[in-house]
Protein backbone atom coordinates (compact mmCIF):
# COMPACT_ATOMS: atom_id res chain seq x y z
CA UNK A 1 0.00 0.00 0.00
CA UNK A 2 2.81 2.30 1.16
CA UNK A 3 4.41 1.30 -2.28
CA UNK A 4 1.59 2.54 -4.42
CA UNK A 5 1.26 5.54 -2.50
CA UNK A 6 4.71 6.36 -3.10
CA UNK A 7 4.25 5.46 -6.86
CA UNK A 8 1.16 8.08 -7.13
CA UNK A 9 3.05 10.80 -5.63
CA UNK A 10 5.99 10.34 -7.82
CA UNK A 11 3.52 10.73 -10.77
CA UNK A 12 1.51 13.42 -9.28
CA UNK A 13 4.79 15.36 -8.84
CA UNK A 14 6.41 14.17 -12.48
CA UNK A 15 3.50 15.36 -14.45
CA UNK A 16 3.26 18.81 -12.09
CA UNK A 17 6.65 19.48 -13.35
CA UNK A 18 5.44 18.21 -17.00
CA UNK A 19 3.05 20.64 -17.12
CA UNK A 20 5.08 23.75 -15.18
CA UNK A 21 7.90 23.55 -18.16
CA UNK A 22 4.84 23.44 -20.74
CA UNK A 23 5.40 27.25 -22.78
CA UNK A 24 1.78 28.34 -24.15
CA UNK A 25 1.33 32.41 -24.03
CA UNK A 26 -2.63 31.66 -24.60
CA UNK A 27 -3.12 29.63 -21.77
CA UNK A 28 -0.57 31.96 -19.14
CA UNK A 29 -3.11 34.56 -20.09
CA UNK A 30 -6.05 32.96 -19.80
CA UNK A 31 -5.70 30.74 -16.83
CA UNK A 32 -4.77 32.74 -14.00
CA UNK A 33 -7.70 35.17 -14.00
CA UNK A 34 -10.00 32.45 -14.96
CA UNK A 35 -9.34 30.66 -11.94
CA UNK A 36 -8.12 33.19 -9.73
CA UNK A 37 -12.15 34.49 -10.37
CA UNK A 38 -13.18 30.96 -9.08
CA UNK A 39 -12.28 32.50 -5.60
CA UNK A 40 -15.23 31.65 -3.02
CA UNK A 41 -16.95 30.49 -5.85
CA UNK A 42 -17.79 33.92 -7.22
CA UNK A 43 -16.87 32.94 -11.14
CA UNK A 44 -20.07 30.31 -10.05
CA UNK A 45 -21.93 32.57 -8.63
CA UNK A 46 -22.19 34.91 -11.92
CA UNK A 47 -23.06 31.87 -13.86
CA UNK A 48 -25.85 31.02 -12.03
CA UNK A 49 -27.20 34.52 -12.05
CA UNK A 50 -27.33 34.50 -15.77
CA UNK A 51 -28.93 31.05 -15.75
CA UNK A 52 -31.77 32.60 -13.55
CA UNK A 53 -31.73 35.69 -15.95
CA UNK A 54 -32.23 33.51 -19.01
CA UNK A 55 -35.07 31.44 -17.19
CA UNK A 56 -32.84 28.57 -15.82
CA UNK A 57 -33.36 29.36 -12.74
CA UNK A 58 -33.56 25.25 -11.46
CA UNK A 59 -30.44 24.65 -13.03
CA UNK A 60 -28.71 27.62 -11.17
CA UNK A 61 -30.41 26.17 -7.62
CA UNK A 62 -28.90 22.48 -8.19
CA UNK A 63 -25.77 23.85 -9.11
CA UNK A 64 -25.37 26.29 -6.42
CA UNK A 65 -26.68 23.18 -3.91
CA UNK A 66 -23.92 21.61 -5.48
CA UNK A 67 -21.34 23.79 -4.89
CA UNK A 68 -22.03 24.32 -1.36
CA UNK A 69 -21.81 20.85 -0.54
CA UNK A 70 -18.50 20.63 -2.24
CA UNK A 71 -17.22 23.19 -0.68
CA UNK A 72 -17.69 22.18 2.88
CA UNK A 73 -16.20 18.61 2.48
CA UNK A 74 -13.58 19.61 0.00
CA UNK A 75 -12.31 22.78 2.43
CA UNK A 76 -13.04 21.43 5.75
CA UNK A 77 -12.85 17.31 6.64
CA UNK A 78 -11.21 16.61 3.21
CA UNK A 79 -7.88 18.96 3.72
CA UNK A 80 -8.02 18.77 7.32
CA UNK A 81 -7.89 14.93 6.95
CA UNK A 82 -4.89 15.05 4.00
CA UNK A 83 -2.97 17.73 5.05
CA UNK A 84 -0.24 18.06 1.51
CA UNK A 85 1.71 20.46 1.48
CA UNK A 86 1.75 22.60 -1.63
CA UNK A 87 3.83 22.15 -4.98
CA UNK A 88 7.12 24.24 -4.68
CA UNK A 89 6.61 26.84 -7.17
CA UNK A 90 10.56 27.06 -8.43
CA UNK A 91 9.44 25.47 -11.78
CA UNK A 92 6.44 27.59 -12.44
CA UNK A 93 7.30 30.68 -14.82
CA UNK A 94 6.87 34.00 -12.26
CA UNK A 95 4.41 35.32 -14.66
CA UNK A 96 1.94 32.51 -14.16
CA UNK A 97 2.13 32.42 -10.44
CA UNK A 98 -1.03 33.71 -8.55
CA UNK A 99 -0.60 37.25 -6.44
CA UNK A 100 -1.51 35.36 -3.40
CA UNK A 101 -0.85 31.83 -2.69
CA UNK A 102 -2.92 29.62 -0.94
CA UNK A 103 -1.74 27.91 2.37
CA UNK A 104 -3.84 25.91 2.67
CA UNK A 105 -3.52 22.11 2.43
CA UNK A 106 -3.38 20.88 -1.40
CA UNK A 107 -5.29 18.11 -1.51
CA UNK A 108 -7.72 17.76 -2.48
CA UNK A 109 -8.39 21.06 -5.09
CA UNK A 110 -11.21 23.21 -3.65
CA UNK A 111 -11.71 25.31 -6.64
CA UNK A 112 -11.61 22.07 -8.90
CA UNK A 113 -14.27 20.45 -5.95
CA UNK A 114 -16.74 23.40 -6.68
CA UNK A 115 -16.29 23.80 -10.05
CA UNK A 116 -17.09 20.22 -11.18
CA UNK A 117 -20.21 20.27 -8.78
CA UNK A 118 -21.30 23.13 -9.83
CA UNK A 119 -20.98 22.33 -13.76
CA UNK A 120 -22.74 18.34 -12.68
CA UNK A 121 -25.13 19.68 -10.72
CA UNK A 122 -26.12 22.39 -13.58
CA UNK A 123 -25.84 19.40 -16.48
CA UNK A 124 -28.56 16.92 -14.30
CA UNK A 125 -30.64 19.46 -14.97
CA UNK A 126 -29.94 20.87 -18.17
CA UNK A 127 -28.16 18.67 -20.33
CA UNK A 128 -27.82 21.12 -23.14
CA UNK A 129 -25.76 23.51 -20.75
CA UNK A 130 -23.12 20.62 -19.80
CA UNK A 131 -20.64 21.65 -22.59
CA UNK A 132 -20.36 25.52 -21.80
CA UNK A 133 -20.18 25.18 -18.19
CA UNK A 134 -17.99 21.99 -18.01
CA UNK A 135 -15.77 23.71 -20.45
CA UNK A 136 -15.28 26.91 -17.77
CA UNK A 137 -15.13 23.90 -14.72
CA UNK A 138 -12.10 21.87 -16.82
CA UNK A 139 -10.67 25.79 -17.86
CA UNK A 140 -10.47 26.57 -13.95
CA UNK A 141 -9.38 22.88 -12.70
CA UNK A 142 -6.67 23.15 -15.11
CA UNK A 143 -5.55 26.75 -14.25
CA UNK A 144 -4.98 25.29 -10.27
CA UNK A 145 -1.84 23.30 -11.63
CA UNK A 146 -1.01 25.83 -14.66
CA UNK A 147 -0.44 28.62 -11.77
CA UNK A 148 1.10 25.98 -9.89
CA UNK A 149 -1.02 25.76 -6.81
CA UNK A 150 -2.15 21.83 -7.17
CA UNK A 151 -0.88 18.70 -8.05
CA UNK A 152 -2.58 17.35 -10.67
CA UNK A 153 -4.06 14.20 -8.38
CA UNK A 154 -5.59 17.19 -6.16
CA UNK A 155 -7.20 18.40 -9.18
CA UNK A 156 -8.75 14.86 -9.95
CA UNK A 157 -9.71 14.30 -6.95
CA UNK A 158 -11.49 17.61 -6.17
CA UNK A 159 -13.18 17.16 -9.53
CA UNK A 160 -14.41 13.55 -8.35
CA UNK A 161 -15.40 14.52 -4.99
CA UNK A 162 -17.66 17.27 -7.13
CA UNK A 163 -19.18 15.11 -9.33
CA UNK A 164 -20.09 12.98 -6.22
CA UNK A 165 -21.68 15.92 -4.06
CA UNK A 166 -23.97 17.00 -7.34
CA UNK A 167 -25.09 13.20 -7.54
CA UNK A 168 -25.78 13.45 -3.77
CA UNK A 169 -27.86 16.35 -4.31
CA UNK A 170 -29.59 14.85 -6.73
CA UNK A 171 -30.30 11.88 -4.67
CA UNK A 172 -31.62 14.16 -2.48
CA UNK A 173 -33.51 16.30 -5.15
CA UNK A 174 -34.12 14.68 -8.32
CA UNK A 175 -34.32 16.36 -11.69
CA UNK A 176 -37.12 17.66 -13.08
CA UNK A 177 -37.80 15.63 -16.24
CA UNK A 178 -37.56 18.73 -19.40
CA UNK A 179 -41.72 18.53 -20.55
CA UNK A 180 -44.84 19.13 -19.23
CA UNK A 181 -46.77 17.03 -17.67
CA UNK A 182 -49.72 15.03 -19.58
CA UNK A 183 -53.49 16.53 -18.87
CA UNK A 184 -56.53 15.84 -21.29
CA UNK A 185 -57.17 17.53 -24.16
CA UNK A 186 -60.20 19.73 -23.87
CA UNK A 187 -62.73 20.41 -26.34
CA UNK A 188 -64.60 23.07 -24.91
CA UNK A 189 -62.16 25.89 -25.14
CA UNK A 190 -62.74 29.05 -27.10
CA UNK A 191 -60.42 29.95 -29.66
CA UNK A 192 -60.01 33.80 -28.95
CA UNK A 193 -58.07 35.50 -32.06
CA UNK A 194 -58.30 38.78 -31.11
CA UNK A 195 -58.98 38.58 -26.90
CA UNK A 196 -62.82 39.06 -27.38
CA UNK A 197 -64.09 37.69 -23.83
CA UNK A 198 -60.69 37.22 -21.91
CA UNK A 199 -60.43 39.42 -18.56
CA UNK A 200 -57.07 38.89 -17.16
CA UNK A 201 -56.59 40.06 -13.79
CA UNK A 202 -53.03 40.42 -12.63
CA UNK A 203 -52.33 40.65 -9.19
CA UNK A 204 -49.64 44.00 -8.50
CA UNK A 205 -49.59 42.75 -4.90
CA UNK A 206 -46.59 40.39 -5.79
CA UNK A 207 -43.90 39.64 -7.83
CA UNK A 208 -46.04 40.46 -10.84
CA UNK A 209 -46.42 44.08 -10.32
CA UNK A 210 -42.75 45.02 -12.04
CA UNK A 211 -44.13 42.80 -15.37
CA UNK A 212 -47.86 44.17 -15.31
CA UNK A 213 -47.43 47.22 -18.33
CA UNK A 214 -45.28 44.56 -20.22
CA UNK A 215 -47.67 41.92 -20.26
CA UNK A 216 -50.42 44.45 -20.66
CA UNK A 217 -48.85 45.87 -23.90
CA UNK A 218 -48.61 42.64 -24.99
CA UNK A 219 -51.86 41.65 -25.25
CA UNK A 220 -52.89 45.42 -26.52
CA UNK A 221 -50.86 44.13 -29.36
CA UNK A 222 -51.51 40.58 -29.75
CA UNK A 223 -54.60 39.99 -28.46
CA UNK A 224 -56.53 44.08 -29.16
CA UNK A 225 -59.89 42.76 -27.12
CA UNK A 226 -58.65 41.59 -24.83
CA UNK A 227 -59.36 43.37 -20.69
CA UNK A 228 -56.85 43.90 -18.12
CA UNK A 229 -57.58 44.71 -14.20
CA UNK A 230 -54.75 45.13 -12.06
CA UNK A 231 -55.85 44.30 -8.64
CA UNK A 232 -53.95 44.25 -4.70
CA UNK A 233 -55.56 43.26 -1.76
CA UNK A 234 -59.07 43.06 -3.57
CA UNK A 235 -57.66 40.37 -6.15
CA UNK A 236 -60.57 37.77 -5.08
CA UNK A 237 -63.21 40.65 -5.91
CA UNK A 238 -61.53 41.35 -8.99
CA UNK A 239 -61.45 37.93 -10.45
CA UNK A 240 -65.02 37.35 -9.08
CA UNK A 241 -66.04 40.43 -11.15
CA UNK A 242 -64.15 39.47 -14.04
CA UNK A 243 -65.47 36.09 -14.23
CA UNK A 244 -68.52 37.42 -14.08
CA UNK A 245 -68.52 39.27 -17.39
CA UNK A 246 -65.42 36.76 -19.33
CA UNK A 247 -65.63 33.66 -21.14
CA UNK A 248 -62.29 33.16 -20.22
CA UNK A 249 -60.59 33.81 -17.05
CA UNK A 250 -57.31 35.01 -17.15
CA UNK A 251 -54.91 35.47 -14.03
CA UNK A 252 -51.04 36.52 -13.55
CA UNK A 253 -49.42 36.17 -10.70
CA UNK A 254 -47.88 33.03 -8.62
CA UNK A 255 -49.65 29.85 -7.49
CA UNK A 256 -51.40 31.47 -4.48
CA UNK A 257 -52.83 33.61 -7.06
CA UNK A 258 -53.64 30.84 -9.77
CA UNK A 259 -55.44 28.75 -7.24
CA UNK A 260 -57.89 31.21 -6.46
CA UNK A 261 -58.49 32.14 -9.57
CA UNK A 262 -58.81 28.72 -10.23
CA UNK A 263 -61.66 28.06 -7.95
CA UNK A 264 -63.63 30.63 -9.19
CA UNK A 265 -63.33 30.05 -12.57
CA UNK A 266 -64.58 26.15 -11.89
CA UNK A 267 -67.36 27.49 -9.78
CA UNK A 268 -68.42 29.98 -12.61
CA UNK A 269 -67.67 26.80 -15.35
CA UNK A 270 -65.01 29.03 -16.76
CA UNK A 271 -61.49 27.99 -18.68
CA UNK A 272 -58.72 29.23 -17.07
CA UNK A 273 -55.43 31.05 -18.93
CA UNK A 274 -52.55 30.95 -16.73
CA UNK A 275 -50.05 33.97 -17.19
CA UNK A 276 -47.21 33.27 -14.82
CA UNK A 277 -46.06 36.19 -12.57
CA UNK A 278 -44.63 34.42 -9.21
CA UNK A 279 -41.07 33.49 -7.81
CA UNK A 280 -41.43 29.99 -8.27
CA UNK A 281 -44.73 29.23 -10.62
CA UNK A 282 -44.88 25.60 -10.03
CA UNK A 283 -48.05 25.12 -11.57
CA UNK A 284 -47.64 27.12 -14.68
CA UNK A 285 -44.26 25.39 -15.28
CA UNK A 286 -45.88 22.08 -14.93
CA UNK A 287 -47.98 23.48 -17.58
CA UNK A 288 -45.44 24.23 -19.65
CA UNK A 289 -46.28 27.85 -19.98
CA UNK A 290 -42.94 29.80 -19.01
CA UNK A 291 -44.19 33.17 -20.30
CA UNK A 292 -47.36 35.34 -21.78
CA UNK A 293 -46.32 34.42 -25.39
CA UNK A 294 -47.17 30.67 -25.15
CA UNK A 295 -50.23 31.41 -23.56
CA UNK A 296 -51.85 34.14 -26.45
CA UNK A 297 -50.55 31.39 -28.56
CA UNK A 298 -52.69 28.71 -26.75
CA UNK A 299 -55.95 31.37 -26.60
CA UNK A 300 -55.40 32.13 -30.59
CA UNK A 301 -55.45 28.58 -31.13
CA UNK A 302 -58.05 27.22 -28.84
CA UNK A 303 -55.34 24.92 -27.63
CA UNK A 304 -56.31 23.44 -23.89
CA UNK A 305 -56.36 20.42 -21.18
CA UNK A 306 -58.35 19.09 -18.71
CA UNK A 307 -56.58 18.89 -15.44
CA UNK A 308 -57.53 17.66 -11.65
CA UNK A 309 -57.96 20.11 -9.30
CA UNK A 310 -57.25 19.46 -5.42
CA UNK A 311 -60.36 20.09 -2.27
CA UNK A 312 -60.39 19.99 1.21
CA UNK A 313 -64.47 20.03 1.22
CA UNK A 314 -65.84 17.04 1.85
CA UNK A 315 -68.24 17.35 -1.65
CA UNK A 316 -65.13 18.82 -3.77
CA UNK A 317 -67.13 21.78 -4.32
CA UNK A 318 -64.64 24.54 -2.34
CA UNK A 319 -61.23 25.02 -0.47
CA UNK A 320 -59.33 24.15 -3.74
CA UNK A 321 -55.35 23.84 -4.16
CA UNK A 322 -53.75 23.34 -7.55
CA UNK A 323 -50.74 21.82 -5.94
CA UNK A 324 -49.97 20.93 -2.47
CA UNK A 325 -51.65 21.38 0.88
CA UNK A 326 -50.06 20.83 4.20
CA UNK A 327 -50.67 20.92 7.96
CA UNK A 328 -48.58 20.27 10.86
CA UNK A 329 -44.58 21.45 10.48
CA UNK A 330 -44.58 21.74 6.82
CA UNK A 331 -45.96 25.14 6.24
CA UNK A 332 -43.48 26.12 8.72
CA UNK A 333 -40.35 24.17 7.07
CA UNK A 334 -41.49 25.88 3.40
CA UNK A 335 -41.58 29.26 4.78
CA UNK A 336 -38.48 29.14 6.32
CA UNK A 337 -36.55 27.51 3.56
CA UNK A 338 -38.55 30.24 1.23
CA UNK A 339 -36.20 32.66 3.55
CA UNK A 340 -33.17 31.50 2.80
CA UNK A 341 -33.66 29.43 -0.54
CA UNK A 342 -32.41 32.26 -3.33
CA UNK A 343 -28.95 32.84 -1.44
CA UNK A 344 -28.29 29.52 -1.20
CA UNK A 345 -30.10 26.77 -2.86
CA UNK A 346 -33.11 24.26 -2.39
CA UNK A 347 -32.00 21.57 -0.56
CA UNK A 348 -29.30 23.60 1.87
CA UNK A 349 -32.01 25.68 2.45
CA UNK A 350 -34.45 22.78 3.29
CA UNK A 351 -31.45 21.34 5.77
CA UNK A 352 -31.39 24.34 7.41
CA UNK A 353 -35.18 24.87 7.90
CA UNK A 354 -35.04 21.45 8.85
CA UNK A 355 -32.31 21.72 11.89
CA UNK A 356 -34.28 25.33 12.96
CA UNK A 357 -38.03 24.12 13.03
CA UNK A 358 -37.52 20.78 14.44
CA UNK A 359 -35.96 21.90 17.35
CA UNK A 360 -38.95 23.77 18.89
CA UNK A 361 -41.67 21.98 16.65
CA UNK A 362 -45.14 20.38 18.42
CA UNK A 363 -46.46 17.05 17.17
CA UNK A 364 -49.94 17.46 15.70
CA UNK A 365 -52.80 15.36 17.37
CA UNK A 366 -55.43 14.62 14.20
CA UNK A 367 -57.31 11.14 13.23
CA UNK A 368 -56.60 10.24 9.64
CA UNK A 369 -59.26 7.79 8.23
CA UNK A 370 -60.46 6.92 11.53
CA UNK A 371 -57.49 6.56 13.19
CA UNK A 372 -55.36 8.65 16.10
CA UNK A 373 -52.20 9.54 15.06
CA UNK A 374 -49.45 12.01 16.18
CA UNK A 375 -47.60 13.57 13.11
CA UNK A 376 -45.26 15.94 12.79
CA UNK A 377 -46.90 17.13 9.38
CA UNK A 378 -49.15 15.86 6.88
CA UNK A 379 -48.54 16.75 2.91
CA UNK A 380 -50.84 16.45 0.23
CA UNK A 381 -50.29 16.86 -3.02
CA UNK A 382 -53.07 16.82 -6.14
CA UNK A 383 -52.61 14.10 -7.88
CA UNK A 384 -49.29 11.82 -7.86
CA UNK A 385 -46.07 13.91 -6.87
CA UNK A 386 -42.12 12.62 -7.72
CA UNK A 387 -39.76 11.72 -6.31
CA UNK A 388 -40.63 9.57 -3.14
CA UNK A 389 -39.43 12.02 -0.38
CA UNK A 390 -40.04 14.48 1.95
CA UNK A 391 -39.28 17.10 -0.72
CA UNK A 392 -41.61 16.28 -4.22
CA UNK A 393 -40.98 18.44 -7.20
CA UNK A 394 -42.79 17.13 -9.68
CA UNK A 395 -46.08 15.60 -11.66
CA UNK A 396 -46.01 13.37 -14.47
CA UNK A 397 -49.78 13.54 -15.16
CA UNK A 398 -52.04 16.66 -14.15
CA UNK A 399 -55.42 14.67 -14.82
CA UNK A 400 -55.32 11.57 -12.79
CA UNK A 401 -57.64 12.71 -10.06
CA UNK A 402 -56.06 11.20 -7.14
CA UNK A 403 -54.37 12.74 -3.74
CA UNK A 404 -50.65 11.94 -3.04
CA UNK A 405 -50.03 11.63 1.05
CA UNK A 406 -47.43 11.84 2.96
CA UNK A 407 -47.03 11.44 6.53
CA UNK A 408 -44.26 12.14 9.04
CA UNK A 409 -44.61 10.45 12.10
CA UNK A 410 -44.13 11.51 15.88
CA UNK A 411 -44.76 8.21 17.51
CA UNK A 412 -41.31 6.68 17.18
CA UNK A 413 -38.37 6.83 19.72
CA UNK A 414 -36.34 9.66 18.64
CA UNK A 415 -38.51 10.68 15.90
CA UNK A 416 -37.49 14.45 16.13
CA UNK A 417 -34.10 13.33 15.35
CA UNK A 418 -34.66 10.95 13.35
CA UNK A 419 -36.79 13.14 10.94
CA UNK A 420 -33.36 15.59 10.89
CA UNK A 421 -30.98 12.98 9.85
CA UNK A 422 -33.23 11.59 7.24
CA UNK A 423 -34.22 14.88 5.77
CA UNK A 424 -30.01 15.89 5.65
CA UNK A 425 -29.44 12.79 4.45
CA UNK A 426 -31.68 12.02 1.72
CA UNK A 427 -33.28 9.27 3.01
CA UNK A 428 -36.38 9.97 4.38
CA UNK A 429 -38.24 7.95 1.79
CA UNK A 430 -36.44 4.71 3.88
CA UNK A 431 -37.55 5.82 7.28
CA UNK A 432 -39.81 4.31 9.51
CA UNK A 433 -40.70 8.04 10.63
CA UNK A 434 -42.18 8.52 7.17
CA UNK A 435 -45.25 7.48 4.99
CA UNK A 436 -46.73 7.68 1.82
CA UNK A 437 -50.07 6.57 0.29
CA UNK A 438 -52.44 7.24 -2.85
CA UNK A 439 -55.95 7.60 -2.25
CA UNK A 440 -58.92 9.28 -3.40
CA UNK A 441 -60.55 10.79 -0.61
CA UNK A 442 -59.23 10.97 2.84
CA UNK A 443 -61.00 12.74 5.98
CA UNK A 444 -58.72 14.60 8.28
CA UNK A 445 -59.68 15.86 11.66
CA UNK A 446 -57.79 17.81 14.71
CA UNK A 447 -58.72 18.02 18.41
CA UNK A 448 -57.54 22.07 18.00
CA UNK A 449 -57.87 24.35 15.04
CA UNK A 450 -54.41 23.20 12.85
CA UNK A 451 -52.90 26.04 10.82
CA UNK A 452 -53.38 25.21 6.80
CA UNK A 453 -50.96 25.73 3.55
CA UNK A 454 -52.50 25.57 0.29
CA UNK A 455 -50.25 26.48 -2.64
CA UNK A 456 -48.03 28.12 -0.31
CA UNK A 457 -50.65 30.25 1.09
CA UNK A 458 -51.19 30.00 4.80
CA UNK A 459 -55.34 29.89 5.58
CA UNK A 460 -57.48 29.92 8.43
CA UNK A 461 -57.44 27.24 10.74
CA UNK A 462 -59.52 24.49 10.39
CA UNK A 463 -60.37 21.04 12.68
CA UNK A 464 -61.77 19.27 9.81
CA UNK A 465 -61.91 18.34 6.15
CA UNK A 466 -61.70 15.85 3.59
CA UNK A 467 -59.07 15.76 0.85
CA UNK A 468 -59.75 14.45 -2.32
CA UNK A 469 -59.97 15.87 -5.57
CA UNK A 470 -62.54 18.34 -7.11
CA UNK A 471 -65.96 17.15 -8.38
CA UNK A 472 -64.88 18.83 -11.29
CA UNK A 473 -61.80 19.32 -13.76
CA UNK A 474 -60.32 22.28 -15.16
CA UNK A 475 -59.65 23.87 -18.53
CA UNK A 476 -56.54 25.32 -18.39
CA UNK A 477 -55.04 26.90 -21.97
CA UNK A 478 -51.66 25.55 -22.80
CA UNK A 479 -49.96 25.45 -26.63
Amino acid sequence: MITTLARLDALDRRLFRQAALRESTVLDRVLPPLTHSADHGLLWFGVAGILAAAGQRRAAVRGLSSLALASVLANVPAKRAARRIRPSLIPVPMPRQLFRQPSTSSFPSGHSASGAAFAVGVALEQPLLAGPVGVLAAGVAYGRVHTGVHYPGDVVAGLALGAACAVAVKRAWPAKPDRPAVGRTAADAPALTDGDGLVLVINTGGGSADRADAVQALLAEQLPKAEVVKAGDDLEDALRQAAARATVLGAMGGDGTLSCAAGIALEAGLPLAVFPGGTLNHFAGELGITGPEEVIEALREGSAVQVSVGSTSPDGDGDYFLNTFAIGVYPELVKERERHEERMGKWPAMALATVRIMRDAEALEVNVDGVDRRLWTLFAGNGRYHPAGFAPSWRERMDDGCIDVRLIDATHWFSRTRLTLAVLGGLLGRSRVYEERIVARLPVSAREPVRVARDGEVMEPTRRLVLRAASRALTVYRP
